[in-house]
């Protein structure tokens, strides 16, 4: 039988992953013209987070802003290094249309380890990172820090495209 810790784990993985599905639903929701549907599956969405991070914190896995960071550079670079690139060698090995997403999630991924880096120097000096503001590309997650000059340097999309969060 697992233990309280294993549990805390799984139920982590599944409720963040409901908020993920739950979320992508109700953009679907809405492009089909289902606003109170859309909703529904945002509010659910909100309710899967909020038990996501109850277990996130019972599992003594939020800290400083400094431990954060430290932990993000080690989720974000294990993925640009070790999770994505076999991933995406068996999708492309398949012909599967994953090699899209995987590939332009290696590549987004190594831009948030050195903005996390950035922001982990900075918090080491006492200060908050400069923010001129912080945009997201809406397709493949690039992140840029000032209004984007040029196309994503991952996907292509036009700056005009890139959103704040």
């Amino acid at each position: 039988m697992a233990n309280t810790k294993e549990n805390l784990e799984v139920a982590f993985s599944g409720e963040s992953g409901a908020y993920q599905k739950y979320s992508a639903f109700a953009k679907q929701a809405e492009k089909d013209g289902f606003k109170n549907i859309a909703k529904l599956f945002r509010t659910t969405a909100e309710a899967e987070r909020i038990h996501a991070e109850g277990h996130l914190k019972a599992m003594d896995k939020i800290g400083s802003t400094l431990e954060n960071l430290e932990a993000a550079i080690g989720g974000e670079t294990y993925e640009f290094e070790d999770m994505y690139p076999p991933m995406y060698e068996q999708a492309v090995a398949d012909g599967h249309k994953a090699k899209k997403m995987f590939g332009w999630a290696i590549e987004a991924e190594k831009v948030h380890a050195e903005l996390y880096k950035k922001a982990l120097k900075a918090v080491k000096e006492g200060k908050d990172i400069d923010e001129v503001g912080i945009y997201l590309c809406p397709l493949c997650g690039y992140i840029e820090i000032g209004f984007p000059e040029n196309n994503c340097p991952i996907c292509g999309v036009k700056p005009a495209g890139f959103v704040q969060i």
